[in-house]
């Protein structure tokens, strides 16, 4: 009995000290850079509309600044794609890519932190940059005849039967023969943090981005074409915090 006494306060001061411990740890919640990459989908794009990389600096407790590049895929929104006999696919009408490159810069406000281990934070932010846009040619294989087939760029005037188009060109094909639109973007969104590591995070940004061309982009010439875009878009991020 006398030995039982002696070791529960030993056996209380071990169930104490990680609690404790755990206390501190939610109070030194803090990181000073964090380091995210991510995929994005958006109205304007396919089912993956590009990739993300953004790194922040602390400002305050509650303000960061963070620089980053996007890299999408920009489509015309009536682009619509069929599948051929021989069970390729294509896009009839497409004649351009645009591959959108967004260098950008902004601020981010944290309005809701949370604990290492548990909730969500929840941030509001902002960015703007210049957009590099590379108008690149789109390839078709086309039939001219049962015994022949070419490959080039589509031409509403000579390529006018979607019957005859065989498939796509190769990946990448006709990037060398680009043309560069130069412009700038804007975007608004909410950032919502989950992740459940102090040195990781893991989180969904929601929102809306505004871009501009100086010229008009022809990604269908027999639709209506646009050199201002503006989508919707959420962007799954994973990275780390030190």
């Amino acid at each position: 009995m006398g030995k039982l006494k002696l070791l529960l306060p030993l056996f209380l001061l071990f169930i104490v000290s990680p609690s404790f411990a755990q206390r501190d740890d939610v109070g030194n919640y803090e990181y000073d850079k964090e380091y995210l990459f991510g995929l994005n989908k958006n109205t304007n794009g396919g089912l993956i509309g590009g990739i993300v990389f953004k790194a922040g600096t602390r400002i305050t407790d509650e303000q960061f600044a963070f620089w980053g590049i996007e890299l999408s895929n920009v489509k015309n929104p009536k682009e619509a794609r069929y599948n051929t006999v021989l069970g390729n696919s294509y896009i009839f009408g497409k004649s351009n890519y645009l591959y959108a490159i967004r260098p950008q810069y902004g601020r981010e406000v944290v309005l809701f932190k949370k604990a290492p281990n548990q909730g969500v934070q929840v941030s509001a932010l902002a960015a703007f940059g210049p957009s590099l846009g590379l108008i690149a040619p789109y390839y078709i294989e086309y039939a001219v005849n049962r015994l022949e087939t070419v490959t080039e760029q589509y031409d509403p005037e000579i390529h006018q039967s979607r019957f005859n188009i065989l498939g796509t060109g190769r990946l990448f094909q006709g990037l060398g023969q680009s043309e560069l639109a130069i412009g700038a973007h804007v975007k608004a969104a909410m950032m919502f943090e989950f992740g459940v590591f102090r040195s990781s995070a893991t989180g969904l940004e929601l929102g809306y981005m505004l871009e501009g061309y100086n010229k008009e982009i022809p990604l269908m010439p027999t639709t209506e074409n646009k050199q201002l875009f503006q989508s919707v878009y959420f962007t799954f991020f994973y990275g780390f915090r030190k």
